[in-house]
């Protein structure tokens, strides 16, 4: 699904797997580096991560209402093949990250990225940051 707006079941688990295209932009908090409000561990491309370096994180992908957030490794600076345009492709450099978190009772919950990447906007947290289909999303929990 090519979405940022989601339905998901209440009280269910939800499997998600991200294809992470981006380069590393590195966290100014270390703490979004702790994968939090998983059910089992946050893997990278099946490895688990049980906490990611902060210089090698891309984005993130956080609710903040339910207590979860998992880093999204980026795809190194040295990668072949890399993605300079989307849609990108499963050829082209990526890492996969795949989580399962529970969503609890119904609702709207906002999801977003916390690495400030919007250059030009006051702490970088504006733009795309803060635009529904950029770097943050809905999940109605139905």
């Amino acid at each position: 699904m090519h979405s940022t707006v989601l339905d998901v079941p209440a009280n269910s688990l939800v499997h998600v797997t991200i294809l992470q295209y981006d380069t590393a932009t590195g966290l100014r908090n270390p703490f979004w580096g702790l994968p939090e409000g998983t059910v089992g561990q946050a893997r990278v491309n099946g490895k688990p991560i049980p906490v990611l370096n902060p210089d090698l994180a891309s984005h993130t992908f956080a609710i903040p209402e339910l207590g979860v957030t998992v880093p999204l490794k980026g795809v190194a600076d040295n990668a072949k093949n890399q993605c300079s345009l989307a849609p990108c492709t499963l050829a082209e450099a990526h890492n996969t990250i795949t989580f399962t978190f529970r969503t609890g009772k119904r609702g709207t919950y906002r999801w977003q990225c916390f690495v400030p990447c919007a250059a030009g906007f006051i702490l970088g947290f504006g733009g795309p940051m803060q635009s529904l289909g950029y770097m943050d999303g809905l999940m109605h929990v139905v």
